[in-house]
This record gives C-alpha cells, structure tokens and sequence, in this order.
C-alpha cells in the first residue's frame, strides 16, 4: 500500500443551549479559507440540559438548524476576510503533488509520504492561502445526537466513496452514571484503509477540589465502554476506540484552573499562557500519566474559552453580581488526538459570541494508506492468478 494527505479539520463547540439565527457566520471558526478534506463538527449543550431534554423525547429541532449553518459554510464560494491568526504548513512540493484533491482529480498517483518534517509547524501571519480553482462541495455522511451532544462528520463530495464501515457509539455518564447529560458520541470510519476515531465528549462540570477526577474517570468509562457493533463481513474492524490507526477526542472537557480566581483573571489581562497552562488540570493529569496516556495536545496560545457573558466579550465575574456562581476563566474546550502519522497545522479559538464558551478549532495533516490495485494487479498477472474484479474496490469510476 501507499499513502497519501487528507486535512482533517475538527470543530468543537459548547453552545450553552441557545438556538442560532439562520445568518450565523461560523467561517472564522472552521477556517473555511483552506478547505479540508474532512470536516468533523462537534457541539455540547445542542440544546438546554433541563430535566425534559435529558429523561423526555430527544429534541432535535436546533439540530437543523445548526446542520443548515454548516452545509451552507462549506459549500460558499470563498472569500480571503479572516484576520484571526492560525499555524499553518508552508507550501511544499509534498503538499502539492499529492494531496487528496490532487488523488481524486487522478492527476497524481499516490505517494508515501513523510510527516516528520517540523517545517509543517511554520507559523503564517493569518489564515491567507492560495485560492483553489474550484472550492470543494461538501456531504455528510453521519451524525447522531445524544442529548446535548451532538457530532456530524461532512467530507468532499467525491471522496465519500472511499469512506467505509461507517458506525456510531453513544456513551452516557451522565446523572446516575448512565444518562446522556454528559458522556460522548463517537464515530469510527474507514478512510481508504485508515481507520479513524471522533470522540466528542462532554465531561462533569465543577470548579472544586477533586473535581478533575471525577473527569478522568468520565473518560475511562468512556473508552470502557465505547464498543462498534461488527459483523462476520467485518470482523477485522476496530470495536473499540484504542484500536483505530487514528483517535481524535474533542468537545468540553471541562478541565479547569488550580489557580485563585483573582490570579488567573490577572494573568488572562496579561496574556501570559504558559503560566495560566502551568495551572490546568488537564495539562497537569496527561503529564502525570492519570489519563489520556500517550495521547497529545497542541499548543494552547490564545485566552480561556470559558465562561463569558453572553454576547460579550468580558469573563464572568469581572463585574460580580450578588448571588451568582464564582467561575475562574478556564480552558474547558481542547482537542487531542493518538496515532501515527499526525500533525496538527493549527490550534485556535474563534470569537463568536453566541454562548458562555468560545468555540475551538483545529486542523492536521493525516497520512492515510491507500490500497494500491495496480501493483497487486501486476503481481498477480506475474503469477498467473485468477482474480475476481470485486476484489478491486477504488477502480476509478466512469
């Protein structure tokens, strides 16, 4: 086999519940300026956590809502306007010559390639690419709901045809360790011959002491019992998430800051990151191996995306009001990932003011194998082998 690039954009968001205008421009977010091949969005909190929404019938009418925003984002014509900043890779002949786009047009064949090379992280002062001849049409192809959860993964429209073995898990832990207030929705999927992972978890809540156990122990459960269903047809299929070439675990982690609410807001006025991350919990447990192990985040350079007053840029609590919760700044929202063959382009966090949180994205650059038809063709030509056609699945199609 041989390999070739897909870019793998991942969004995540928590949306506090709020239902959006039909005009919401959400492009700052997916940084649509560089099309991905494969766009995986994921929202919490889709609709309000209240008692009827989690015990009664499943309410998706934000759902539609939310798909139509995305449908339309991805298949507009595009326009240079970004001026958030974003990490990028440089242009590169690798890049160019054998990308998915380039594969699927068949102006290329596909080609090994070496994702080690450290000038992919090479910042770019905004998110100003190249313009493509044509901008890619988007379909998608899965989504499911769990509650507030709620996860759809969209890809160029003339690379669904290798996208296979297509399956969902659904994991509550939330109230009475079972319901889906919190817990995850997870999509597994065959991209060539790659088999990928999407987790989008929304994880327990609280700012006390302790409470980032009780968010390692989400997770644990989360992958303990994350299972695809398989079937004799597809026995040598992943069932579970640690089993896939490639895993990426987004959404509302929760994760908060061992800090004194007075010197985290002072160090956020300052911008100084690297001594705020010195006080987040996540950061802190995957260093001490207590969870995700193995498992790696970019580098957050940009301010906690939680919690702020709705439609406003302060935090809560810079003007605290009687009675009203003490919520410190904090990163809740991140996006990890576990495999071979990943690099991560950019890390950021949009300013849409729709909700208390921030929405994060990101995108990588992801060596994906493809089966090769040609050279099995020609071995078993030498061989004299008789072959039955179905066995060649990407033949090009008329």
């Amino acid at each position: 086999s041989s390999s070739i690039i897909c870019r793998v954009t991942i969004g995540t968001w928590n949306v506090a519940g709020i239902s959006p205008d039909d005009d919401l421009d959400i492009e700052s977010w997916l940084c649509t300026e560089e099309p991905a091949d494969v766009y995986i969005i994921g929202f919490q909190e889709v609709v309000p956590l209240n008692a009827g929404n989690v015990f009664g019938a499943e309410n998706n009418r934000p759902i539609r809502k939310w798909e139509s925003i995305v449908r339309r984002t991805l298949n507009k014509s595009w326009q240079p306007k970004s001026k958030h900043k974003c990490y990028s890779a440089p242009p590169s002949p690798v890049l160019r010559t054998c990308s998915v786009a380039d594969l699927l047009s068949g102006e290329v064949d596909a080609l090994p390639l070496d994702l080690t090379n450290e000038e992919y992280l090479e910042p770019t002062a905004d998110c100003q690419f190249e313009r493509r001849k044509k901008h890619p049409k988007y379909v998608r192809i899965v989504s499911k709901q769990m509650v507030g959860i709620y996860v759809s993964v969209w890809v160029r429209k003339r690379l669904r045809r290798h996208v296979n073995n297509l399956k969902v898990s659904p994991v509550g832990v939330g109230l009475m360790g079972y319901m889906g207030n919190k817990g995850s929705v997870s999509v597994s999927m065959s991209l060539y011959q790659s088999r990928m992972c999407f987790v989008c978890s929304h994880l327990t809540s609280g700012q006390k002491d302790g409470a980032e156990q009780r968010r390692n122990a989400d997770v644990y459960e989360i992958i303990r019992r994350t299972r695809f269903s398989s079937s004799v047809l597809d026995a040598d299929q992943p069932q579970t998430i640690p089993a896939h070439d490639q895993v990426f675990w987004f959404g509302d982690l929760n994760y908060r800051l061992n800090k004194l609410d007075s010197e985290v807001r002072k160090l956020v006025a300052l911008k100084q990151w690297d001594e705020l991350k010195n006080s987040d919990q996540l950061i802190r447990e995957l260093r001490s191996g207590h969870v995700f192990d193995g498992w790696r985040e970019g580098t957050i350079n940009f301010p906690p995306t939680y919690k702020y007053e709705i439609n406003s840029d302060r935090y809560v609590g810079e003007h605290p009001k009687e009675g009203e919760k003490r919520r410190s700044p904090a990163w809740c929202d991140r996006i990890l990932w576990l495999g071979k063959g990943i690099k991560q382009l950019f890390y950021r966090r949009a300013d849409l003011r729709l909700s208390d949180h921030r929405p994060v994205s990101s995108m990588f650059v992801v060596e994906v194998e493809v089966f090769d038809h040609r050279k099995l063709k020609k071995a078993l030509n030498v061989n004299s082998a008789a072959v039955h056609p179905d066995i060649f699945l990407f033949d090009d199609e008329n």
